[in-house]
């Protein structure tokens, strides 16, 4: 049997982004209001959750991919704590101007591996994210709706609607 999941974006979505181009830094990492208790609701109605984030900082020179990694190994620890379990994050090191890839949103790369790694139907899963280029990435990947929410806003009330599909 195939699983169902909900794929995020990072930066606007899961964490505030106001005020800054770029969150590498744990003390930059705060959660959106809702956060947790959106990704509660997803969890309970049994949605496996990935994140899935463009972090084209690194292709630039502005941080590395360890510094992605704290950030995330940051996160999960933040769900963990309150019993979250984030199947897995994705996140694209590339940008356009510096090496063409297949993973950077627009593009579905990293849904289409996370579809194929965790056996998900993406006939039953969704995405939530804050810009066209999201939208684009869940559309091409063939998930069954996607959602745009404004940026650096509460999750919550679509995490309900989700859980309700």
């Amino acid at each position: 049997m195939k699983n169902k999941a909900v794929f995020i974006d990072r930066d606007g979505v899961i964490n505030n982004d106001e005020g800054h181009y770029y969150i590498y830094k744990v003390k930059d990492f705060k959660l959106n209001p809702g956060i947790i208790e959106g990704l509660q609701t997803l969890q309970d109605a049994g949605y496996k959750l990935f994140v899935i984030t463009n972090q084209s900082g690194v292709a630039k020179g502005e941080y590395t991919e360890d510094d992605v990694e704290i950030i995330h190994g940051h996160f999960l620890q933040m769900m963990f704590d309150n019993d979250i379990r984030i199947t897995d994050i994705y996140y694209c090191p590339h940008h356009d101007s510096v090496e063409d890839c297949d993973c950077r949103k627009p593009k579905p790369g990293m849904i289409e591996q996370a579809i194929d790694e965790h056996q998900i139907d993406k006939k039953a899963s969704y995405l939530i994210g804050d810009s066209d280029r999201d939208i684009e990435a869940g559309n091409a990947a063939s998930l069954k709706e996607c959602f745009k929410v404004e940026k650096n806003s509460s999750i919550v009330s679509v995490c309900q609607n989700i859980a309700k599909l």
